[in-house]
């Protein structure tokens, strides 16, 4: 550790000079204190036009606000894990009355929305769901519509999100 100090002390010198010890206690130091834990994360909602869904059909939201970590594939929908942790999702929509829209991973449900058709006085209705899920590098997250004519509004009203908490 003198060295170290030493190298910290002398940082004001033009030029430092580091001798291999030194050096591997630096990278060492800094190693230890600092996060290597990638940061994951994505935003997308839809953007272009009101989407008409048919039972089974995954959500494809097309405009990208982030995708850190590059998980989120908008021509598909889906989110694959590029490292294993605890995610944080949140599935938001504006939709018509009758619609299910099923958060799935590996096709299996960890949340769901519904606007039920007692409500079809109302022509949209906001609806949202939030889940912590851990995941294993590879899995896939995405957002499908589980009946006929699911009806998703556009413009920043239906979204998407993901983030990697630890």
């Amino acid at each position: 550790m003198g060295l170290l100090k030493s190298l910290i002390y002398n940082n004001t010198k033009a030029t430092v000079t580091l001798d291999s010890s030194a050096l591997k206690q630096l990278i060492k130091l800094l190693s230890e204190s600092s996060n290597h834990s990638p940061r994951i994360s994505f935003s997308v909602y839809v953007k272009s036009n009101v989407l008409t869904l048919g039972a089974g059909q995954t959500i494809k939201y097309d405009a990208i606000l982030t995708n850190d970590g590059n998980g989120y594939d908008d021509r598909t929908g889906v989110f694959k894990c590029p490292v294993a942790g605890t995610y944080m999702f949140v599935v938001d929509s504006l939709s018509k009355p009758g619609i299910w829209l099923f958060l799935k991973v590996n096709n299996n449900a960890v949340g769901k929305l519904h606007v039920s058709v007692a409500n079809k006085e109302k022509p949209f209705v906001q609806i949202s769901r939030t889940v912590i899920v851990r995941l294993k590098s590879g899995d896939h997250v995405r957002v499908e519509n589980y009946s006929n004519n699911g009806i998703i509004h556009d413009g920043h009203y239906s979204g998407f999100t993901g983030v990697r908490l630890f």
